[in-house]
């Protein structure tokens, strides 16, 4: 289950579709980028964001991600991940009242990204 998720009203949506488009194209990218190099080399990339953290600690973290087999392929929200989510929100009591899948969740954009 993703645990990140971005949301934007329908109307920016409607408005905007190509910002929305060329976001979620940007975090394909990263996607394709971390499914397609080691976790040495991610480790790399990303150091200077976590200056108070050594490279082979970076790299055990990154590591884990991959042994996990934490990263998607893709960013589609399945339906099952949504259920997954809802139930996790239910019961620790943050959500009072659930939401239809595909009231709430667009997959569009993120079966266009590349």
């Amino acid at each position: 289950m993703p645990y990140t998720a971005f949301s934007a009203k329908a109307s920016y949506i409607k408005d905007h579709p190509e910002i929305i488009q060329a976001f979620t194209n940007a975090l394909q990218k990263g996607m394709d980028y971390v499914n397609s190099h080691t976790p040495e080399e991610i480790a790399k990339v990303i150091k200077p964001q976590f200056e108070e953290t050594d490279l082979d600690t970076l790299t055990i973290i990154i590591n884990r991600y991959y042994e996990q087999d934490t990263w998607k392929e893709d960013l589609i929200f399945s339906e099952d991940a949504f259920t997954l989510l809802q139930n996790i929100l239910e019961e620790s009591g943050v959500l009072s009242e659930r939401v239809p899948y595909d009231v709430l969740v667009d997959t569009s954009f993120a079966e266009k990204a590349k």
